[in-house]
């Protein structure tokens, strides 16, 4: 047994380091979802990995004990809300990396338009202004579960809690801007019209 004081990894890291077509794929979903760095990718992938390799497992098995664990693998898929009810456990091999990264928070909280931004989201959740069902949550990568996506809402104490605060209002500085300019216009050429009269 090793050190329990001593922090392990909770991913792996790809067999290969230097592979273009894998570092392109990779800078694409971080960016994507706005990933703090590939440490993330690699840890959801960890997580995809591991739920194929347990179903790979269960389907190869027979037996009442291996339907009583397929059951509840099933059931804990369902929850994740990466499977629907009556799906079959090959489905479970046809799920993708993206499959696990919608379903964490900081994706969420911008599919949901809480967030002007995947890299504002992340800014709202580790800065605790976002609640699950009235519980602070300031882990991004959270995965969450079937149903809490309705209960993600700003924290009452927090001040984006308000629609009116100006982080909240999608789009009204790009549409003020050109106005701006169009009343300014004018009043320039009435200048020039008038400036020869004065002379």
């Amino acid at each position: 047994m090793g050190d329990p004081k001593k922090q392990r990894k909770t991913y792996e890291t790809p067999g290969h380091p230097w592979k273009s077509e894998r570092i392109d794929e990779e800078s694409k979903l971080q960016k994507e979802y706005g990933l703090k760095n590939k440490k993330e990718i690699w840890r959801m992938n960890s997580i995809l990995k591991s739920l194929k390799d347990q179903a790979k497992k269960l389907i190869s098995r027979t037996g009442e004990q291996a339907e009583k664990e397929e059951l509840l693998f099933r059931k804990r898929l369902e929850k994740m809300g990466l499977i629907g009810e009556g799906m079959k456990m090959e489905n479970v091999l046809d799920l993708g990396l993206k499959d696990i990264l919608e379903r964490r928070l900081q994706t969420q909280v911008f599919r949901r338009g809480l967030a002007k931004s995947i890299t504002q989201a992340r800014q709202f959740i580790t800065h605790g202004h976002i609640t699950i069902s009235s519980r602070k949550v300031s882990i991004p990568s959270y995965i969450l579960m079937q149903g809490e996506e309705a209960l993600i809402l700003f924290r009452q104490t927090s001040a984006l809690s308000d629609a009116e605060h100006p982080e909240r209002k999608h789009g009204e500085k790009k549409e003020e801007a050109p106005a701006a300019k169009a009343e300014e216009e004018p009043k320039e050429e009435v200048d020039k019209d008038v400036s020869p009269a004065k002379e």
